[in-house]
């Protein structure tokens, strides 16, 4: 299977409809971010196990979410203290990824990483923003590449990589071009009272201070 072409606003407007259709059945997605390439699904439980088998990833070791609005967040359940309030307004759409309390019952625990939060963030890709409106829910997150190698640059490595999911039509890969060496998102564990960096990326400590004050490293 062909990648689909999704680079223009005329290319990215003509894939929506196939694109959230497929999803909508239970399909996964390879697509360009404003980082790395990501692998997603819907935030289903059949869906994000689906991933993780693809990726040949422990279950346990859950992806992120991405979301095109901060109510799209606060949709599913999660919350934003004051900290998390003041790095969202900062960063986002960016490459931000906020770890948050919340979302008992509307996601998976699946999502849910050992500080007993998920993690989200609002993509500045605006092809993906675009599609993450458009599906009306949250894409979940991971970098496309297989365990141990790094993530795949373009659409054309994905689909080496993934090759047999591409040809069933269980993936569908989208063509953004091939993405520089861009550091990935900057990770912030906001579930207690004082957040903490959990990986420095396209973010440094300095700028989380600077928009935030209290972090710890």
């Amino acid at each position: 299977m062909k990648p689909v072409p999704f680079r223009s606003d005329a290319e990215i407007e003509g894939a929506l409809s196939a694109v959230t259709a497929h999803l909508q059945r239970g399909g996964l997605l390879a697509y360009p971010t404003e980082t790395v390439y990501g692998l997603g699904s819907r935030a289903r439980e059949a869906e994000v196990r689906a991933l993780a088998r693809l990726k040949g990833r422990r279950p346990n070791k859950p992806f992120l979410l991405l979301v095109s609005s901060r109510t799209m967040a606060e949709a599913q359940g999660l919350a934003f203290n004051e900290v998390a309030s003041a790095l969202a307004r900062a960063f986002w759409p960016g490459p931000l990824t906020l770890v948050l309390p919340g979302g008992g019952g509307r996601l998976p625990d699946l999502l849910r990483g050992p500080e007993g939060g998920i993690a989200v963030r609002w993509t500045s890709h605006p092809g993906m923003a675009r599609l993450v409106a458009a599906l009306e829910e949250p894409i979940t997150s991971t970098s496309a590449n297989l365990p141990g190698q790094p993530p795949a640059p373009g659409a054309e490595a994905i689909l080496r990589d993934f090759a047999a999911a591409a040809e069933a039509g269980t993936l569908v890969v989208l063509d953004g071009g091939v993405l520089g060496n861009s550091p990935p998102s900057t990770v912030v564990d906001c579930t207690r009272p004082t957040p903490r960096l959990v990986r420095e990326g396209a973010l440094t400590l300095v700028d989380l201070r600077r928009a935030a004050g209290r972090l710890a490293p």
